[in-house]
């Protein structure tokens, strides 16, 4: 099994991104294997979403939902994708955590409109 297919099917993912100074920031988040890469969803603006924008590089790792870290990181890039891949996105979300997936995704468009969050797709560097 490859690193992306076992990242891929975990419930939790720490996701490192790095700010200017070159200080890591890890957040736990869910996750979806879309094709070749990871895919995350995010509010429009989170720090994250900021982080990636100016350094791409990230390392995720499998985590619980607090954030504890369970396995050694990966190395990978990040970019944030447009409005009709982070559709694609939302519905993969759906398809794998269910009711929660839904209800949450659900919760956030009534918060924050369809263009209040964004998707982040993950290439790991293997």
């Amino acid at each position: 099994m490859t690193a992306l297919d076992r990242l891929g099917e975990e419930k939790y993912l720490l996701l490192t991104t790095f700010r200017k100074d070159g200080r890591a920031v890890a957040t736990p988040v869910w996750v979806v294997r879309d094709g070749n890469a990871l895919g995350v969803w995010t509010a429009a603006d989170a720090g994250k979403v900021k982080r990636i924008r100016n350094i791409d590089a990230v390392t995720v790792a499998p985590c619980d939902f607090r954030g504890n870290q369970n396995a050694d990181p990966v190395p990978g890039h990040a970019s944030i994708i447009d409005g009709e891949a982070t559709a694609h996105l939302r519905d993969l979300l759906k398809r794998k955590y269910g009711v929660a997936g839904r209800l949450t995704l659900w919760g956030s468009r009534l918060r924050r409109g369809s263009d209040g969050t964004v998707g982040i797709r993950i290439v790991l560097d293997e």
